[in-house]
Order: structure tokens, then sequence, then C-alpha cells
């Protein structure tokens, strides 16, 4: 790795801790992935197994994927197939390297043990409430009267705590540390507590369980990790880390190494907030299209290249800030530019009948599926004396400078089609548009820009009525109105957009659009990228919108 060149601080030191006479020498870059399967991947999880799968690959090493269930709580299969699938989808691979944090209890019980016949733990019986009450402070050193319990009396009180032989809350297992320290995480912390609950694994066979700060590092060193990668709110906790790791009896030494967590405007990323958004019926679950899971960015069309794109464009820092969740989409608007097939469709359609082409009569034309890929090539598209265009591409009182639609106007190019020219409109009963009327030229037909024929109107997409599906188009803004709705605390919901949500029925597409499959993704012309959903039926196809055609994110 000597023409290695980092990216990013955390590849400067794992470069730097496998080079000759570092911590690693010699050794496989060796990282983890440790969600919690009680909740759904979202973009902040991304950020974080980008880094570790991705350090992981930058080094020719590999990264484990570790179920945090260390801590009993209510768990459904479907968190952890749910976490594999989106690990699987950004394009990533654990191999056969896949554990759960509890498969580790056996052994993480007896080095406490160990640690207390080093004298370095003790059982101790302060209440919850004497326990806060004997913190001290930044003044005043904490305090435990059973900091000096014989450890022969510990020993025998955590085995009987394993048999179930005390309520909760009577006592705890501590590490016996500094109670004087700054740093409160290294106050005598503790170890192990008693919970009476079933485990979604284990059962009832346990009733104590280890704390987060003990069993992680334990779980890492097991597994043989070189490089522990967590958020910057572990940062006060690696002392302890590296205490745990020091003095048990493991057969490795992991560097924990900390990065700035992901924030992103307009959104909550909180798994109890998430919870409630879903529980409470905001949204209509884990997966709806506003939600920041990746499953709900991925059915509203996001793809593993854009997001995996965002993560290198934010980075890799010490220092939590904050990203326009516009950026977010501009990573997805580069990558669908580049890939996604083009397609004509109406959202609030008018009928345009051509009064001088032939009743009855039905031709193709050429359209190009994209023209930022040259072997993308062209599609025919039917088209006929009836065709559905938007309502807006016709004004009866035209503005100043209006080009497109309307009586008398200037000429105007049907995409790949023909040049027409309005003469008029039809109307209801209650004055609305029911029709508009034109001409064409014959001899005009593929509308190219190129033919040297000078048209001041605009360029429109159209659907021809004859061969047209109907479709509904979900059309998504963000979740919320504030940008950082977490400031107001529960009240977070309060400020939920009521326009994040737009649900636009009577849409007109290509009908080929009527036999595509949820996940298919194409650029409606000047509408935006729009995706397949799952509610879709044959022939009636559900698209939700992506991502709008505008870049709005501030450079």
């Amino acid at each position: 790795m000597g023409d290695f060149e980092s990216r990013n601080f955390i590849e400067a030191f794992v470069a730097e801790d496998i080079a000759p006479g570092g911590r690693f020498a010699g050794q496989r870059v060796h990282t983890r992935f440790p969600p919690e399967p009680n909740g759904y991947l979202h973009i902040g999880h991304c950020k974080a197994l980008c880094i570790d799968f991705g350090t992981a690959q930058r080094f020719g090493g590999i990264c484990n994927l570790r179920m945090d269930d260390t801590n009993p709580a209510k768990e459904d299969t479907e968190y952890v197939d749910a976490i594999k699938e989106d690990i699987h989808w950004l394009g990533f691979d654990w191999g056969d390297r896949f554990f759960y944090g509890s498969d580790y209890f056996e052994q993480t019980y007896a080095l406490a043990v160990g640690l207390i016949k080093k004298g370095l733990a003790y059982v101790c019986e302060l209440s919850p409430e004497e326990f806060r009450e004997y913190r001290g402070d930044v003044n005043t050193p904490a305090r435990s009267p059973w900091r000096d319990r014989p450890v022969e009396e510990s020993l025998d009180l955590f085995e009987r705590m394993k048999n179930g032989e005390f309520p909760e809350g009577k006592y705890t297992l501590r590490a016996k540390i500094d109670l004087a320290s700054g740093n409160f995480n290294m106050r005598d912390p503790v170890l192990y507590r008693i919970r009476y609950i079933e485990h979604h694994r284990q059962g009832t066979k346990w009733c104590i369980f280890p704390m987060y700060d003990f069993a992680h590092p334990i779980q890492d060193a097991l597994e043989g990790i070189t490089h522990s990668l967590c958020s910057l709110e572990y940062e006060d906790h690696r002392p302890l880390y590296d205490w745990v790791i020091n003095n048990v009896d493991v057969p490795s030494k992991p560097r924990q190494i900390e990065f700035a967590r992901l924030g992103i405007t307009n959104t909550v990323m909180s798994k109890r907030k998430l919870r409630r958004l879903v529980e409470e019926g905001y949204v209509s679950g884990w997966d709806d299209p506003r939600m920041p899971t990746l499953c709900g960015l991925r059915r509203r069309g996001y793809t593993p290249a854009s997001i995996r794109a965002f993560t290198d464009k934010i980075g890799v820092a010490k220092v939590t800030s904050t990203v326009e969740y516009a950026l977010l989409e501009a990573c997805l608007r580069e990558d669908l530019n580049a890939h996604a097939p083009r397609r004509m469709a109406v959202l609030r359609p008018v009928k345009l009948i051509i009064d001088n082409y032939p009743q009855g009569q039905t031709e193709t034309v050429e359209v190009e599926n994209n023209p930022s890929d040259p072997e993308a090539g062209v599609r025919a598209v039917s088209f006929s004396r009836e065709l559905w265009v938007e309502t807006e591409d016709f004004m009866e009182t035209p503005e100043p400078k209006y080009k497109r639609l309307t009586p008398g106007g200037p000429e105007c190019r049907l995409k790949g089609a023909y040049l027409i020219s309005c003469t008029g409109c039809d109307k209801d009963e209650n004055g609305q548009i029911a029709a508009i009327h034109c001409t064409y030229d014959p001899d005009s037909r593929g509308g190219d820009p190129a033919d040297g024929r000078k048209v001041k109107g605009a360029t429109l997409h159209w659907v021809d009525a004859g061969t047209a599906v109907e479709m509904e188009a979900r059309l998504y803004d963000n979740l919320f109105t504030d940008p950082d709705p977490d400031a107001f605390g529960d009240a977070f919901v309060e400020h939920i957009n009521p326009d994040s949500l737009k649900i636009v029925t009577g849409c007109k597409a290509e009908g080929a659009l009527g036999a595509a499959r949820p996940g298919e993704g194409f650029q409606f012309l000047r509408l935006g990228y729009f995706t397949v959903d799952k509610d879709s039926a044959p022939g009636k196809p559900v698209f939700n919108r992506s991502v709008a055609l505008k870049d709005s994110f501030r450079r």
C-alpha cells in the first residue's frame, strides 16, 4: 500500500496502521457493520455502512455484518431480512461473515467473570436513584460503598444474578476504573444489568445482559476486527472501549475510529420518530417514498449509484454538519440523466385535434430514448389525428412572450413529429377547455431543431390518444416544511408538509408503459424522473416522481 492515496482521515489512519511497523502491519483490514435489527436502515445508516464496507473494499479487506441484538428488545426477522436486502442493493456483501451480538453471550459472561477475578469489576447494590445521587459532578468524584466488595462475594452474586435469584435493579456489575475521572463514561461504568425479558433468539436463557460499551469491543475483538468505525457520539466512549480490550482476555485489539454522523435537512432519522410516523399513520409505511429509509428511497426511484455518489460527495468528516436534501436529489438526477430511458407522459391532459390530419390514419415516429447515451437509439411512437398534451401548454389569451399553443400564435414542435399551428379551442358547458384545435405541416415530420427551420414556439411532449394508457402520478416533496424538524422535539409532527404527496389521476402515458414493471425508471420529458410503484396493476401503472428535472441544490 506504499502508493495508496487516502481520500479521508479514516483511510489515512488505516494506511498508517497496516504499513510496515504499524499497529496491524501484515494483517488484512477487517471492519464490521453492526446495525440494531429493530427498524429499517435509513440514509444515515447508509453513510456508516458505505464507510464500513467501502473502507474494507478500498484496502482489499473484508467487512462483517453483525446484528446488534445485545439489548433484549422485540425484534422481527422482517428487519433482519430488510437490512440484508438493503446492503445487497447498495452493492456490498459480507460473504459468510454474518453474526448476531447475542452469539457471544457465553463468552462475554466468562470475560466479565475474568474481570471480577482480576479485581477489575464488582457487584454494586446502588439503586437507580442512588446511582444518580452518587454519580458526582465535574468537581465531585462518584461514590459506591460496594467498590471494595471481596472478589469471592462479587463472583457469587454475579452467578446468582445470572441464575435469576434477584429482582431487576437489585444489582449491577460495574467496572472498577476511576470514580474521579473527568470522563463520566469511566466512572466505574455498569457492565451488566438484570432484565427479565425474553430475547428474540436466546429466549429466557439469560436474565442478565451486557451493556453495549462492554459487549461491543468484545464482539469486535472475537471477530478479529482491525478497525471499529463508528459515529462521533462514541468518541467519549473510546477510552472505555480501549479499557475493555486491554483488560479482558481476547485474541485481538481493534482500533476504534469515529466519524461525524449524517444530518439532512427537512427530515428526521431517529428510529423512534420514524416509527411514530409509521404507527400514527403520517406515512403509509416504512417504505413510504417520503421516508429517509433505504426501502423508501428505493421505492421512490433512488439508485444504488446515486446514494453511493452522495456518500462520496459529503465525505468523511470529524465535525457534525447538516447536508441539504437537495444534494441527495442532485446525485440522483445526475445518475438518472445519464441512464434513464426517455418516455412521454401527460400529467394534466387535454385533447389536441389536428384538423387537417387524415381521419383514421395512424403512423409511427421516432423519438430518442436518451440523448445522453449515444447507444440508446430511438423508439417508434404511435401518432394520429388526436393527441393528449398538457393543459398548461395552451392559453387562449396568452401572456407576453408565451411560446406554446395559442390561437394565431407561433408554430410549435411536437416532439419527434410535426410542426403545428393552433387555430382555436372547444369549451364545455362550464367554460373549461375541452379540446384544442390545430393544423400541421405534413412536410415537417421529425421536428428536428437542427433541420434549419426557425420555429419560435416551444417543443411539446404528447401522447397518442388512440394508444395511450391511463396512469396515476404521485408527486413528492420534502416530508417536513422546516429544515430542522428535530429542533421541535416530539412536536416535530406539527411541521409535516401537507403537500409532501400530491396524487394526480387520469394521466396519460405512452401505451408501452402499461407493461412497465415495479422499480423501472424513466425520464418523462419536461416532467421529471419517474419510477413504477409496487401499487401498479397490469395496464394501470402508478408512477412515483423520483426527482424533478430542475436542480434546486444551491452550489
